[in-house]
C-alpha cells in the first residue's frame, strides 16, 4: 500500500477536540520533515499513475478532507513552496457552507466553487468526499447514489474534467459502498483504516495531526513500512 497522509484543515486554532485541525507552523514543519528526507508530496491521481508505471520511490500521497477554505490560504502555497501535490476531497452539496456535521466543534467555511476552481488551477487534484458527509452504510440505494454517483457528477460539470477519486466520510464503508464507488466510475477510493476491504477502492491512510513533530512522522512512517512489508 502507498503512503497517504489524511489532512483536515490548516489554520491557527485556540480549540479543536476533533483534532481535524493543523497549525500553519506545525504544517510547514511536516512538509520540510518529507522533503528533508528525500520525499515527495503528491496528488493521489499523481501517486497511483507513478504506481502503475513503476516509478512512485519517494512519493508520498497526501490528501485533505471536506474541502475546508483554508485550504486555498494556507495548504496550497505552503504546498507549492516545496512543488509539492495534494488531492483535496469536497462535498458537492455543501460547497460554499461550513462543517455542520461536527456538532460541538470549530465551525470552518468550505470552498465554495470558485474556490474548488481555483484549486484545480494550481496543480490541485479534486475529489469527491460525497454530496453531503454522510455516513454511507446508513443510506438507502437512492441516497447511495446521491452521495457517490450524483457528487461526481457535480463536481465535474463545474471543473469541466474527470473527477477520479472518492473518500468515504468518517472512513465507513463496507462491500457495498465499495462497490458503489467503483460503478460509479472512481478510479480509487480513499479509507482511513486497514480492513479486509484495503485495495484500490478502500485505500488506509496515516492520520496527521498538530502533535505530529518529526519524532512522531518517522514512526508512523516506519509503522506504514513495517504493516506493508516494505
Amino acid at each position: 500500500m502507498p503512503f497517504v497522509l489524511m489532512y483536515h484543515s490548516v489554520e491557527k486554532y485556540d480549540s479543536d477536540p476533533f483534532r481535524v485541525t493543523v497549525s500553519p507552523d506545525r504544517f510547514a514543519g511536516q512538509l520540510r520533515w518529507l522533503a528533508g528526507r528525500g520525499l515527495t508530496g503528491v496528488s493521489m491521481g499523481e501517486l497511483l499513475r507513478a504506481r502503475a508505471t513503476g516509478n512512485a520511490r519517494g512519493l508520498v500521497g497526501l490528501t485533505f478532507d471536506d474541502g475546508y477554505d483554508d485550504f486555498l490560504g494556507e495548504v496550497v502555497p505552503a504546498l507549492l513552496r516545496h512543488r509539492f501535490t495534494a488531492t483535496v476531497f469536497v462535498l458537492s452539496g455543501l460547497l460554499g457552507g461550513h462543517n455542520t456535521w461536527d456538532a460541538g466543534g470549530p465551525r470552518k467555511r468550505l470552498m465554495d466553487a470558485d474556490g474548488v476552481r481555483r484549486a484545480a488551477r494550481q496543480g490541485m487534484e479534486i475529489g469527491s468526499h460525497s454530496a453531503g458527509h454522510r455516513s454511507l452504510p446508513g443510506l438507502g440505494e437512492a441516497e447511495l447514489r446521491e452521495e457517490v454517483a450524483t457528487s461526481k457528477a457535480v463536481l465535474e460539470d463545474m471543473l469541466g474534467d474527470r473527477v477520479s477519486g472518492f473518500c468515504y466520510p468518517y472512513g465507513h464503508v463496507t462491500g457495498r459502498e465499495v462497490a458503489a464507488v467503483r460503478d460509479a466510475g472512481y478510479s480509487y477510493a480513499c479509507a482511513i483504516w486497514r480492513s479486509e476491504l484495503s485495495g484500490g477502492h478502500a485505500l488506509p491512510r496515516t492520520y496527521v495531526g498538530d502533535r505530529d513533530g518529526a519524532l512522531r512522522l518517522r514512526a508512523k512512517w516506519l509503522r506504514h513500512r513495517v504493516r506493508w512489508g516494505r
